[in-house]
C-alpha cells in the first residue's frame, strides 16, 4: 500500500513541475517583508499535517494565540482530524467557527484518504480557502502533505504574500529505517521541499536537530534555515505560579511538604516504555519522601506491567489530564523527568522553571540553561536511579539546578517571545 501511494505521489509531482514551470532552484525576491510599521497583518497558519484540537497546547495550538495578542488578525486552516480526551483520533464537524481564543477556524473535508495515516490524503477547496482569507502572512506547519502543491501554486501567483514554514521531523520521529528514510523522504518529501523553497521567506526547524533535519534531508539553502524553539504559554505558566494551587495537588495525591515529588507524563508506547524504568527506579530509591506521579495515556499491550508498579503511595497513576492541568502538575513537583523520546512537555517544564531529567538526543540540549536538567545516555533503571539518588541525596546539587531553572533564560521559551520571534524574520 505504501509502495503504491508513493509512485502516486512521485507521478502527480512530475505532472505539477510540467504543468507549472515551477523551478526547483529560485533565490528568494518576490516575498514581502514584513513592514515595521505595519501593526496588524492577516496571517493565515496551515495546519494539514495532523491533528490541530481546541484547548491543547501544541506549537500550532499557541502560535495563532500570540499572534492574535500581538494585535493580528488570524485564521487557521486544518483537517477536521482531531484528539479526543483519551487521545484518540476523532472528527470535529465544525468550519467554520471562533476557537477558544477567538480565531477563525476553518476546517476542511478530504477528497480521499480518509484516514490520517494515508500519505495520499487530499483536501477540498483548500486554494479556494487561501484565496478567500487573503493572508499576508502565511504559516505552514510542515510540508509534508500532497496539497503543498496547491499551496505552492498560490505563493507562485500571490507575490506578495510572506511564506515561513516549520519541520517536525529529525531522526529520532522520521526516516528511522531504510524505506522511509530513502523513498519516503529523500524521494518525496525533498522533491514538495524544494518545489516551494523559492517561496518560503524561512524554514523553521523546531529542535536543533529539526534544523539539521531540513539542511540534510531535503537540501534547503543554509541561509533560509533557523532555530524556532517551541515552548511554554506564558497564561498558563502564571496561573501555575500561586502555591495554593502547589499545595492543593500535593494533598490530594497524599505529597507531604516535604516530600521530593518527581512527575513525568506523555504518552506511554513502545517508543516511550522508558517511563517503566522510571516507575522501577523510584521504587529501587526505597525511599517513602521520593514520590512520582505519572500522567497520560498508556497502550494496552503494557497497561499490565504498568498498573504492577503503581502502589498508590510511591508511585501514582492519575490517568490523562488536559494540557492546562499539565503545567499545574509540573509546579507542584522537584522535578520533571522524562527518560523517553522528546515531548513539547520538555519545553513548557523550562518555561515553568522547574529542574529535570531528560533522555539524552543529538540536537534536543538546546534545553539545557546550564545546568537546570541532567541527561540519560543509557536506557536503564541502575542510571536512572543513579542520577535520581544524586539529585535527591545532595541538596547543593538540586539547589544548584533549580537556581539554574528559574534564570531569567527560560523567557526565550515563552510563546509571547516565540510567537515574535517566528513573524519578525
Amino acid at each position: 500500500m505504501i509502495k503504491i501511494d508513493l509512485v502516486n505521489i512521485w507521478v502527480y509531482i512530475r505532472r505539477y513541475y510540467r504543468k507549472h514551470q515551477i523551478p526547483v532552484k529560485e533565490s528568494f525576491k518576490n516575498n514581502r517583508i514584513i513592514q515595521k510599521d505595519r501593526k496588524i497583518m492577516k496571517i493565515t497558519h496551515i495546519c494539514l499535517c495532523g491533528t490541530v484540537t481546541d484547548h491543547f497546547s501544541y506549537q500550532d495550538n499557541l502560535l495563532p494565540k500570540y499572534h492574535k495578542r500581538l494585535g493580528h488578525d488570524v485564521s487557521v486552516i486544518t483537517s477536521r482530524f482531531v484528539r479526543d480526551n483519551k487521545g484518540m483520533i476523532t472528527t470535529d464537524e465544525r468550519s467554520p467557527y471562533l476557537n477558544e481564543y477567538g480565531i477563525k477556524t476553518i476546517r476542511l473535508d478530504q477528497k480521499f484518504g480518509k484516514s490520517i495515516r494515508s500519505l495520499f490524503r487530499r483536501y477540498k477547496y483548500i486554494y479556494e480557502t487561501m484565496e478567500n482569507e487573503k493572508p499576508d502572512i502565511l504559516f505552514i506547519h510542515g510540508f509534508h502533505f500532497i496539497d503543498i502543491l496547491r499551496v505552492a501554486k498560490y505563493l507562485k501567483e500571490n507575490k506578495t504574500v510572506t511564506a515561513y514554514i516549520d519541520n517536525h521531523a529529525d531522526f529520532s520521529n522520521s526516516a528511522m529505517n531504510w524505506a522511509t528514510k530513502n523513498m519516503l523522504h529523500k524521494l518525496i518529501w525533498r522533491q514538495f521541499a524544494l518545489l516551494i523553497e523559492p517561496y518560503i521567506k524561512k524554514f523553521y526547524g523546531v529542535l536543533p536537530a529539526r534544523v539539521d533535519f531540513l539542511t540534510d534531508m531535503y537540501k534547503i539553502p543554509k541561509d533560509k534555515v533557523e532555530l524556532l524553539l517551541m515552548g511554554a504559554d506564558d497564561d498558563k505558566v502564571n496561573e501555575a505560579k500561586p502555591k495554593e494551587i502547589r499545595n492543593t495537588i500535593r494533598r490530594k495525591y497524599g505529597i507531604n511538604p516535604g516530600d521530593f515529588l518527581i512527575i513525568t507524563g506523555g504518552k506511554l508506547d513502545t517508543a516511550k516504555r522508558q517511563t517503566l524504568l522510571l516507575m522501577k527506579a523510584v521504587h529501587e530509591l526505597n525511599r517513602d519522601d521520593v514520590k512520582l506521579i505519572v500522567f497520560g495515556s498508556v497502550i494496552k499491550e503494557l497497561r499490565a506491567e504498568f498498573e504492577g508498579l503503581c502502589d498508590g503511595h510511591r508511585v501514582q497513576y492519575i490517568g490523562w489530564i488536559n494540557s492546562d492541568e499539565s503545567y499545574q502538575y509540573f509546579a507542584s513537583a522537584e522535578l520533571a523527568v522524562f527518560p523517553g523520546r522528546h515531548s513539547v512537555f520538555w519545553e513548557q517544564v523550562v518555561g515553568l522553571g522547574i529542574p529535570m531529567v531528560v533522555k539524552y538526543w543529538q540536537g534536543t540540549t538546546h534545553i539545557d540553561l546550564g545546568g537546570n536538567c541532567s541527561f540519560l545516555y543509557h536506557d536503564t533503571v541502575g542510571e536512572i536511579l543513579s542520577v535520581i539518588t544524586k539529585i535527591t541525596s545532595e541538596p547543593d546539587i538540586y539547589e544548584n539546578m533549580r537556581k539554574k531553572a528559574m534564570t531569567k533564560s527560560r523567557d526565550i521559551f515563552l510563546y509571547s517571545n516565540i510567537a515574535l520571534k517566528s513573524i519578525s524574520k
